[in-house]
Protein backbone atom coordinates (compact mmCIF):
# COMPACT_ATOMS: atom_id res chain seq x y z
CA UNK A 1 0.00 0.00 0.00
CA UNK A 2 1.64 3.54 -0.77
CA UNK A 3 2.00 5.99 1.58
CA UNK A 4 0.93 9.72 1.65
CA UNK A 5 3.89 12.15 0.84
CA UNK A 6 4.65 13.97 3.99
CA UNK A 7 3.49 17.50 4.19
CA UNK A 8 6.25 20.66 4.11
CA UNK A 9 5.42 24.29 4.66
CA UNK A 10 7.89 26.64 2.56
CA UNK A 11 7.76 30.33 3.87
CA UNK A 12 9.58 33.10 1.93
CA UNK A 13 8.60 36.72 0.72
CA UNK A 14 10.34 36.58 -2.42
CA UNK A 15 8.56 34.61 -4.96
CA UNK A 16 11.72 32.75 -7.10
CA UNK A 17 13.34 31.76 -3.82
CA UNK A 18 9.79 29.80 -3.17
CA UNK A 19 10.37 28.70 -6.49
CA UNK A 20 13.68 27.01 -6.47
CA UNK A 21 12.68 25.15 -3.28
CA UNK A 22 9.73 23.69 -4.47
CA UNK A 23 11.53 22.53 -7.54
CA UNK A 24 13.81 20.85 -4.99
CA UNK A 25 11.30 18.92 -2.91
CA UNK A 26 8.18 18.61 -4.98
CA UNK A 27 8.92 15.13 -6.10
CA UNK A 28 9.13 13.99 -2.18
CA UNK A 29 6.87 15.93 -0.49
CA UNK A 30 3.41 17.37 -0.76
CA UNK A 31 4.50 21.58 -0.62
CA UNK A 32 2.56 24.60 0.57
CA UNK A 33 3.83 28.05 0.28
CA UNK A 34 3.74 31.41 1.75
CA UNK A 35 5.25 34.81 1.54
CA UNK A 36 4.29 35.75 4.86
CA UNK A 37 4.46 34.80 8.66
CA UNK A 38 0.51 35.56 8.66
CA UNK A 39 0.51 33.31 5.31
CA UNK A 40 1.90 30.60 7.64
CA UNK A 41 -0.33 30.81 10.45
CA UNK A 42 -3.60 30.60 8.03
CA UNK A 43 -2.03 28.06 6.48
CA UNK A 44 -0.91 25.59 9.41
CA UNK A 45 -4.76 26.00 10.52
CA UNK A 46 -5.81 24.40 7.93
CA UNK A 47 -2.99 21.51 7.11
CA UNK A 48 -1.17 18.84 9.06
CA UNK A 49 2.24 19.84 8.35
CA UNK A 50 5.34 17.68 9.52
CA UNK A 51 8.38 20.27 8.29
CA UNK A 52 8.87 23.62 8.07
CA UNK A 53 11.48 25.36 6.15
CA UNK A 54 11.24 29.68 7.23
CA UNK A 55 13.40 32.29 5.99
CA UNK A 56 14.32 34.62 8.50
CA UNK A 57 14.42 37.90 7.06
CA UNK A 58 10.72 38.83 6.28
CA UNK A 59 8.71 41.41 6.01
CA UNK A 60 6.71 42.07 9.40
CA UNK A 61 7.33 39.06 11.35
CA UNK A 62 10.62 37.52 11.09
CA UNK A 63 11.02 33.52 10.98
CA UNK A 64 12.11 33.70 14.24
CA UNK A 65 9.32 35.33 15.82
CA UNK A 66 6.41 32.80 13.28
CA UNK A 67 8.49 29.71 14.26
CA UNK A 68 7.93 30.55 18.41
CA UNK A 69 4.58 30.60 17.70
CA UNK A 70 5.07 27.17 16.07
CA UNK A 71 6.67 25.93 18.67
CA UNK A 72 3.99 27.24 21.19
CA UNK A 73 0.56 25.71 19.14
CA UNK A 74 2.33 23.17 16.86
CA UNK A 75 4.86 21.71 18.82
CA UNK A 76 5.37 18.21 17.00
CA UNK A 77 6.17 20.24 13.48
CA UNK A 78 10.12 20.36 12.68
CA UNK A 79 11.47 24.01 12.49
CA UNK A 80 13.98 25.13 10.38
CA UNK A 81 15.53 28.35 9.28
CA UNK A 82 16.93 30.02 6.42
CA UNK A 83 19.06 32.65 6.75
CA UNK A 84 21.16 34.98 4.20
CA UNK A 85 23.33 36.56 6.90
CA UNK A 86 25.89 35.40 8.90
CA UNK A 87 24.54 36.29 12.11
CA UNK A 88 25.79 33.33 14.08
CA UNK A 89 24.44 34.93 17.94
CA UNK A 90 21.54 35.68 16.24
CA UNK A 91 20.92 32.05 15.15
CA UNK A 92 22.55 30.68 17.95
CA UNK A 93 19.65 32.68 19.84
CA UNK A 94 16.89 31.40 17.02
CA UNK A 95 17.61 28.33 17.93
CA UNK A 96 17.20 28.09 21.54
CA UNK A 97 13.96 30.70 21.33
CA UNK A 98 12.28 28.92 18.43
CA UNK A 99 13.68 24.97 19.20
CA UNK A 100 14.44 25.28 15.75
CA UNK A 101 16.18 21.91 14.67
CA UNK A 102 18.42 23.09 12.28
CA UNK A 103 19.85 26.27 10.14
CA UNK A 104 20.40 26.58 6.21
CA UNK A 105 22.51 29.46 5.20
CA UNK A 106 21.94 30.81 1.57
CA UNK A 107 22.82 29.98 -1.33
CA UNK A 108 21.66 26.45 -0.37
CA UNK A 109 22.97 23.18 -2.78
CA UNK A 110 19.48 21.02 -3.58
CA UNK A 111 21.13 18.40 -2.83
CA UNK A 112 21.95 19.56 1.12
CA UNK A 113 18.41 21.18 0.87
CA UNK A 114 16.63 18.09 -0.07
CA UNK A 115 18.52 15.67 2.33
CA UNK A 116 17.77 17.89 4.92
CA UNK A 117 14.28 17.86 4.39
CA UNK A 118 14.41 14.04 4.37
CA UNK A 119 16.35 13.89 7.87
CA UNK A 120 13.11 16.65 9.40
CA UNK A 121 10.53 14.04 7.98
CA UNK A 122 12.02 11.08 9.36
CA UNK A 123 12.40 12.80 12.78
CA UNK A 124 8.55 14.08 12.95
CA UNK A 125 8.07 10.22 12.17
CA UNK A 126 10.58 9.04 15.12
CA UNK A 127 8.99 11.20 17.42
CA UNK A 128 5.32 10.26 16.00
CA UNK A 129 6.39 6.78 16.67
CA UNK A 130 7.83 7.20 20.23
CA UNK A 131 4.86 9.53 21.50
CA UNK A 132 2.57 6.69 20.02
CA UNK A 133 4.41 3.90 21.80
CA UNK A 134 4.61 5.98 25.04
CA UNK A 135 0.63 6.42 24.90
CA UNK A 136 0.07 2.80 25.04
CA UNK A 137 2.62 2.29 27.56
CA UNK A 138 0.77 5.00 29.33
CA UNK A 139 -2.74 3.51 28.85
CA UNK A 140 -1.20 -0.27 29.96
CA UNK A 141 0.29 1.13 33.32
CA UNK A 142 -2.13 3.24 34.25
CA UNK A 143 -3.86 2.70 37.66
CA UNK A 144 -6.97 3.27 38.82
CA UNK A 145 -6.54 6.60 40.37
CA UNK A 146 -5.28 8.12 37.40
CA UNK A 147 -8.24 7.26 34.95
CA UNK A 148 -10.53 8.39 37.54
CA UNK A 149 -8.04 12.14 37.52
CA UNK A 150 -8.41 12.38 34.23
CA UNK A 151 -12.45 11.76 33.98
CA UNK A 152 -12.24 14.52 36.85
CA UNK A 153 -10.53 16.70 34.63
CA UNK A 154 -12.44 16.41 31.74
CA UNK A 155 -15.45 17.07 34.09
CA UNK A 156 -13.62 20.27 35.26
CA UNK A 157 -13.09 21.54 31.76
CA UNK A 158 -16.71 21.06 31.28
CA UNK A 159 -16.65 17.99 28.31
CA UNK A 160 -18.16 15.30 30.11
CA UNK A 161 -21.62 14.48 31.12
CA UNK A 162 -22.22 16.77 33.45
CA UNK A 163 -22.15 19.31 30.76
CA UNK A 164 -25.50 17.71 29.76
CA UNK A 165 -27.94 19.87 32.10
CA UNK A 166 -31.08 17.86 33.62
CA UNK A 167 -33.00 17.51 36.69
CA UNK A 168 -32.51 15.12 39.30
CA UNK A 169 -35.21 13.31 38.54
CA UNK A 170 -34.79 13.67 34.80
CA UNK A 171 -35.59 11.17 32.22
CA UNK A 172 -32.65 11.94 30.30
CA UNK A 173 -30.84 10.29 33.51
CA UNK A 174 -31.32 6.46 32.32
CA UNK A 175 -30.03 7.59 29.28
CA UNK A 176 -26.56 9.37 30.39
CA UNK A 177 -26.40 6.30 33.07
CA UNK A 178 -25.90 3.73 29.64
CA UNK A 179 -23.46 6.04 27.39
CA UNK A 180 -21.49 6.36 30.69
CA UNK A 181 -21.10 2.97 30.74
CA UNK A 182 -21.13 2.60 26.89
CA UNK A 183 -18.15 5.05 26.30
CA UNK A 184 -15.40 2.88 27.85
CA UNK A 185 -16.08 0.33 25.52
CA UNK A 186 -14.73 0.62 22.32
CA UNK A 187 -17.32 -0.01 20.03
CA UNK A 188 -19.70 2.27 17.92
CA UNK A 189 -22.94 3.82 19.11
CA UNK A 190 -25.79 5.33 17.50
CA UNK A 191 -27.89 8.14 19.27
CA UNK A 192 -31.42 8.50 18.19
CA UNK A 193 -33.82 11.77 18.85
CA UNK A 194 -35.51 14.53 17.30
CA UNK A 195 -33.14 17.67 16.03
CA UNK A 196 -31.86 19.74 18.70
CA UNK A 197 -32.12 17.31 21.76
CA UNK A 198 -28.56 17.29 22.29
CA UNK A 199 -26.94 14.12 20.45
CA UNK A 200 -23.65 16.03 20.18
CA UNK A 201 -23.09 16.95 23.68
CA UNK A 202 -24.01 13.64 24.40
CA UNK A 203 -21.68 11.75 21.99
CA UNK A 204 -18.62 14.51 23.52
CA UNK A 205 -19.16 12.94 26.68
CA UNK A 206 -18.67 9.44 25.90
CA UNK A 207 -15.51 10.73 23.67
CA UNK A 208 -14.23 12.42 27.16
CA UNK A 209 -15.31 9.67 29.23
CA UNK A 210 -13.40 6.80 27.10
CA UNK A 211 -9.78 5.79 26.70
CA UNK A 212 -9.42 8.10 23.08
CA UNK A 213 -9.69 11.29 25.94
CA UNK A 214 -6.80 11.76 25.03
CA UNK A 215 -7.45 12.17 21.03
CA UNK A 216 -9.42 14.32 19.22
CA UNK A 217 -13.21 14.87 18.27
CA UNK A 218 -14.44 15.50 15.41
CA UNK A 219 -18.45 16.21 14.53
CA UNK A 220 -20.03 16.10 10.97
CA UNK A 221 -23.15 17.06 10.14
CA UNK A 222 -24.63 15.57 6.95
CA UNK A 223 -28.08 17.18 6.95
CA UNK A 224 -28.73 20.07 4.07
CA UNK A 225 -24.97 19.07 2.88
CA UNK A 226 -23.64 18.80 -0.73
CA UNK A 227 -23.16 14.94 -1.63
CA UNK A 228 -19.48 15.87 -3.25
CA UNK A 229 -18.47 18.32 -0.25
CA UNK A 230 -19.39 15.38 2.26
CA UNK A 231 -17.18 12.71 0.56
CA UNK A 232 -13.96 15.70 0.42
CA UNK A 233 -14.98 16.35 3.88
CA UNK A 234 -15.45 12.88 5.75
CA UNK A 235 -12.54 11.15 3.02
CA UNK A 236 -10.08 13.80 2.09
CA UNK A 237 -8.89 14.22 -1.50
CA UNK A 238 -5.48 13.40 -3.14
CA UNK A 239 -3.47 16.13 -4.44
CA UNK A 240 -5.11 17.34 -7.85
CA UNK A 241 -8.24 15.93 -7.68
CA UNK A 242 -9.52 19.20 -6.68
CA UNK A 243 -9.48 22.71 -8.52
CA UNK A 244 -6.58 24.58 -7.90
CA UNK A 245 -5.75 22.04 -4.97
CA UNK A 246 -1.75 21.25 -4.74
CA UNK A 247 -1.63 19.14 -1.33
CA UNK A 248 -3.69 16.62 -0.26
CA UNK A 249 -6.56 17.56 1.55
CA UNK A 250 -7.04 15.45 4.60
CA UNK A 251 -10.80 13.94 5.83
CA UNK A 252 -12.48 13.61 9.55
CA UNK A 253 -11.02 10.18 9.14
CA UNK A 254 -8.02 11.36 8.98
CA UNK A 255 -8.07 13.61 11.35
CA UNK A 256 -9.76 11.52 13.85
CA UNK A 257 -7.34 8.71 13.74
CA UNK A 258 -6.84 6.92 17.23
CA UNK A 259 -10.18 9.56 18.24
CA UNK A 260 -13.83 9.67 17.88
CA UNK A 261 -15.98 11.16 14.84
CA UNK A 262 -19.48 11.84 15.49
CA UNK A 263 -21.57 12.15 12.36
CA UNK A 264 -24.71 13.11 12.81
CA UNK A 265 -27.97 13.28 10.66
CA UNK A 266 -26.02 9.98 9.00
CA UNK A 267 -29.92 8.82 7.64
CA UNK A 268 -29.38 12.09 4.72
CA UNK A 269 -26.03 9.98 3.03
CA UNK A 270 -26.43 9.79 -0.28
CA UNK A 271 -26.61 5.61 -1.31
CA UNK A 272 -23.12 6.15 -2.54
CA UNK A 273 -21.47 7.57 0.58
CA UNK A 274 -23.68 4.61 2.62
CA UNK A 275 -21.62 2.10 1.09
CA UNK A 276 -18.27 3.71 1.45
CA UNK A 277 -18.74 4.45 5.12
CA UNK A 278 -20.27 0.61 5.39
CA UNK A 279 -16.79 -0.19 3.67
CA UNK A 280 -15.00 1.44 6.55
CA UNK A 281 -17.03 0.70 9.86
CA UNK A 282 -16.58 -2.56 8.63
CA UNK A 283 -12.83 -2.64 7.83
CA UNK A 284 -11.25 0.67 8.94
CA UNK A 285 -10.14 1.55 5.34
CA UNK A 286 -11.43 4.09 2.64
CA UNK A 287 -9.73 5.75 -0.36
CA UNK A 288 -9.97 9.73 -0.67
CA UNK A 289 -11.25 11.21 -3.56
CA UNK A 290 -8.43 10.63 -6.74
CA UNK A 291 -6.35 8.36 -4.95
CA UNK A 292 -5.71 4.67 -6.05
CA UNK A 293 -4.23 3.56 -2.91
CA UNK A 294 -6.06 2.23 0.61
CA UNK A 295 -5.77 4.06 3.44
CA UNK A 296 -6.59 3.21 7.21
CA UNK A 297 -7.63 5.00 10.20
CA UNK A 298 -8.64 3.97 13.69
CA UNK A 299 -11.59 5.74 14.40
CA UNK A 300 -14.53 5.34 16.72
CA UNK A 301 -18.01 6.14 15.14
CA UNK A 302 -20.92 7.47 17.10
CA UNK A 303 -23.49 8.44 14.72
CA UNK A 304 -26.65 10.24 15.10
CA UNK A 305 -30.18 10.59 13.56
CA UNK A 306 -33.29 11.98 13.62
CA UNK A 307 -35.12 9.51 11.63
CA UNK A 308 -35.84 5.85 13.08
CA UNK A 309 -33.24 4.09 11.09
CA UNK A 310 -35.23 0.62 11.49
CA UNK A 311 -37.79 2.16 9.63
CA UNK A 312 -35.80 3.83 6.93
CA UNK A 313 -33.79 0.10 6.59
CA UNK A 314 -37.59 -0.93 6.06
CA UNK A 315 -38.39 1.20 3.85
CA UNK A 316 -34.99 0.63 1.66
CA UNK A 317 -33.85 4.10 2.03
CA UNK A 318 -30.89 3.30 4.36
CA UNK A 319 -28.37 0.25 3.94
CA UNK A 320 -29.18 -2.47 6.26
CA UNK A 321 -25.64 -3.43 6.61
CA UNK A 322 -24.44 0.14 7.55
CA UNK A 323 -27.08 0.22 10.08
CA UNK A 324 -26.18 -2.91 12.01
CA UNK A 325 -22.23 -2.47 11.50
CA UNK A 326 -23.14 1.62 13.01
CA UNK A 327 -26.04 0.56 15.63
CA UNK A 328 -24.19 -2.07 18.15
CA UNK A 329 -25.36 0.19 20.81
CA UNK A 330 -28.22 2.37 20.73
CA UNK A 331 -29.37 5.03 21.92
CA UNK A 332 -32.41 6.94 21.97
CA UNK A 333 -32.57 10.97 23.82
CA UNK A 334 -36.02 12.13 24.57
CA UNK A 335 -37.77 15.36 23.18
CA UNK A 336 -37.62 18.12 25.52
CA UNK A 337 -41.46 18.01 25.60
CA UNK A 338 -40.97 14.95 27.47
CA UNK A 339 -38.91 16.13 29.90
CA UNK A 340 -40.38 19.53 31.05
CA UNK A 341 -39.01 19.23 34.37
CA UNK A 342 -35.59 19.98 32.86
CA UNK A 343 -36.80 23.26 31.21
CA UNK A 344 -35.88 25.43 34.12
CA UNK A 345 -32.22 24.47 34.94
CA UNK A 346 -32.02 24.58 30.56
CA UNK A 347 -33.58 27.47 30.23
CA UNK A 348 -31.44 29.41 32.69
CA UNK A 349 -28.04 27.88 31.72
CA UNK A 350 -28.96 29.22 28.20
CA UNK A 351 -30.22 32.66 29.54
CA UNK A 352 -26.65 33.28 31.66
CA UNK A 353 -24.78 31.68 28.22
CA UNK A 354 -26.61 34.44 26.23
CA UNK A 355 -25.75 37.19 29.09
CA UNK A 356 -22.17 36.62 28.46
CA UNK A 357 -21.55 35.78 25.01
CA UNK A 358 -23.50 39.55 24.34
CA UNK A 359 -22.30 41.26 27.59
CA UNK A 360 -25.30 42.23 28.99
CA UNK A 361 -25.67 40.72 32.58
CA UNK A 362 -29.33 39.57 33.61
CA UNK A 363 -30.32 37.84 36.82
CA UNK A 364 -32.37 35.04 35.37
CA UNK A 365 -35.84 34.56 34.68
CA UNK A 366 -39.59 35.33 36.55
CA UNK A 367 -41.21 32.08 37.78
CA UNK A 368 -44.26 33.33 34.99
CA UNK A 369 -41.48 32.66 32.64
CA UNK A 370 -41.28 29.27 33.45
CA UNK A 371 -44.62 28.37 33.47
CA UNK A 372 -45.44 29.78 30.20
CA UNK A 373 -42.40 27.82 28.77
CA UNK A 374 -43.59 24.44 30.24
CA UNK A 375 -46.87 24.91 28.67
CA UNK A 376 -45.17 24.70 25.23
CA UNK A 377 -44.55 21.61 23.40
CA UNK A 378 -41.05 22.78 21.90
CA UNK A 379 -41.08 21.03 18.29
CA UNK A 380 -37.51 22.77 17.62
CA UNK A 381 -36.11 21.07 21.23
CA UNK A 382 -33.27 22.74 22.62
CA UNK A 383 -32.14 24.81 19.94
CA UNK A 384 -35.48 26.88 19.72
CA UNK A 385 -34.99 27.35 23.74
CA UNK A 386 -31.75 28.69 23.14
CA UNK A 387 -33.07 30.75 19.67
CA UNK A 388 -35.72 32.36 22.59
CA UNK A 389 -33.62 33.07 25.49
CA UNK A 390 -31.26 35.25 23.13
CA UNK A 391 -34.56 36.86 21.71
CA UNK A 392 -36.07 37.41 25.27
CA UNK A 393 -32.63 38.77 26.08
CA UNK A 394 -32.41 41.34 23.25
CA UNK A 395 -35.45 42.96 24.43
CA UNK A 396 -35.25 42.57 28.05
CA UNK A 397 -35.17 45.95 29.74
CA UNK A 398 -35.07 44.55 33.80
CA UNK A 399 -32.46 42.21 35.06
CA UNK A 400 -35.22 39.62 35.69
CA UNK A 401 -36.76 38.49 32.79
CA UNK A 402 -40.73 38.51 32.43
CA UNK A 403 -43.23 36.98 30.29
CA UNK A 404 -44.01 39.85 28.62
CA UNK A 405 -40.70 39.04 26.68
CA UNK A 406 -41.72 35.73 25.28
CA UNK A 407 -42.63 35.06 21.59
CA UNK A 408 -46.03 35.30 20.94
CA UNK A 409 -46.60 31.75 19.93
CA UNK A 410 -45.34 30.67 22.83
CA UNK A 411 -47.56 32.54 24.97
CA UNK A 412 -50.43 31.03 23.14
CA UNK A 413 -50.04 28.16 24.63
CA UNK A 414 -52.33 27.08 26.89
CA UNK A 415 -52.04 26.12 30.47
CA UNK A 416 -52.85 22.16 30.88
CA UNK A 417 -51.67 20.31 33.52
CA UNK A 418 -51.24 17.44 31.85
CA UNK A 419 -48.36 18.54 29.57
CA UNK A 420 -48.02 20.88 26.29
CA UNK A 421 -51.12 22.37 24.76
CA UNK A 422 -51.68 21.38 21.30
CA UNK A 423 -50.56 23.72 18.13
CA UNK A 424 -53.15 25.85 17.14
CA UNK A 425 -53.30 23.86 13.69
CA UNK A 426 -53.88 21.13 15.47
CA UNK A 427 -56.63 22.88 17.38
CA UNK A 428 -57.95 24.14 14.17
CA UNK A 429 -57.99 21.20 12.44
CA UNK A 430 -58.94 18.89 15.18
CA UNK A 431 -62.11 17.43 16.59
CA UNK A 432 -65.20 19.40 18.70
CA UNK A 433 -67.57 21.76 17.91
CA UNK A 434 -67.13 25.15 16.39
CA UNK A 435 -68.16 26.81 19.71
CA UNK A 436 -65.17 25.17 21.97
CA UNK A 437 -63.19 25.32 19.25
CA UNK A 438 -63.73 29.34 18.36
CA UNK A 439 -63.20 29.92 22.34
CA UNK A 440 -60.19 27.99 22.48
CA UNK A 441 -58.40 30.46 20.40
CA UNK A 442 -60.09 33.21 21.89
CA UNK A 443 -58.64 32.58 25.17
CA UNK A 444 -55.08 31.89 23.94
CA UNK A 445 -54.82 35.28 22.09
CA UNK A 446 -56.46 36.85 25.11
CA UNK A 447 -54.08 35.40 27.57
CA UNK A 448 -51.51 36.46 24.90
CA UNK A 449 -51.95 39.90 24.53
CA UNK A 450 -52.50 40.49 28.42
CA UNK A 451 -49.35 38.59 29.13
CA UNK A 452 -47.47 40.87 26.81
CA UNK A 453 -48.96 44.38 27.49
CA UNK A 454 -48.25 43.72 31.09
CA UNK A 455 -52.05 42.76 32.20
CA UNK A 456 -52.67 46.56 30.78
CA UNK A 457 -56.20 46.04 30.13
CA UNK A 458 -56.98 49.53 28.67
CA UNK A 459 -54.54 48.22 25.70
CA UNK A 460 -54.85 45.21 25.96
CA UNK A 461 -58.89 46.38 24.99
CA UNK A 462 -57.64 48.71 22.66
CA UNK A 463 -55.76 46.34 20.63
CA UNK A 464 -58.33 43.74 20.48
CA UNK A 465 -61.28 46.05 19.56
CA UNK A 466 -63.17 45.68 23.19
CA UNK A 467 -64.63 47.72 25.39
CA UNK A 468 -63.03 47.33 29.01
CA UNK A 469 -66.19 46.04 30.58
CA UNK A 470 -66.30 43.07 27.91
CA UNK A 471 -62.72 42.48 28.38
CA UNK A 472 -62.96 41.57 31.58
CA UNK A 473 -66.30 39.85 30.88
CA UNK A 474 -64.38 37.59 28.52
CA UNK A 475 -61.27 37.33 31.09
CA UNK A 476 -64.01 35.68 34.10
CA UNK A 477 -65.76 33.62 31.73
CA UNK A 478 -61.97 31.78 30.72
CA UNK A 479 -60.91 32.01 33.85
CA UNK A 480 -57.60 33.51 32.98
CA UNK A 481 -55.79 34.28 36.06
CA UNK A 482 -53.68 37.34 36.63
CA UNK A 483 -50.11 36.58 37.67
CA UNK A 484 -49.16 37.53 41.14
CA UNK A 485 -46.50 40.07 41.29
CA UNK A 486 -44.21 42.14 44.22
CA UNK A 487 -45.38 45.65 44.28
CA UNK A 488 -48.34 45.68 41.52
CA UNK A 489 -50.26 48.35 40.97
CA UNK A 490 -53.80 49.09 39.44
CA UNK A 491 -52.60 51.41 37.62
CA UNK A 492 -53.07 49.06 34.67
CA UNK A 493 -56.41 49.65 34.71
CA UNK A 494 -55.84 52.82 33.16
Amino acid sequence: MAHALPSLLLVDDEPHSLAAMRMALEDDFDILTAQSADEASALMEEHFVQVIFCDQRMPGRTGVEFLCEVRDRWPDTVRIIITGYTETNDMIAAINDAGIYQFLTKPWHPDQFLMTAKNAADLFRLSRDHDRMSLEMRYLSRSVESKLETQRKALREGLGFEKVLRAPNSPLNAVIEQARQFASFDVPVLICGEAGTGKAAIARAMHYSSLRSDRPFFELCCTSVDDDLLEIELFGAKRGALAGAQTNKLGLLQKADRGTLFINGISDLSPRLQLALMRFAKTGSFRPLGAHEVQRSDVRLITGSNLDLREEVSGGRFRADLYYAIGQITLAVPPLRERLGDLPILAQSLLFDAANAHGKPVQGLSDDVLEFLETYDWPGNLRELENEMVRMLIFSQDPILGPELISRHILQASPNPDGPAPAVDAVLTGSGTLKDRVEHIEMRILRETLTRLKWNKSRAAAELGLSRVGLRAKIDRYGIAEPVRAGAKDEREE
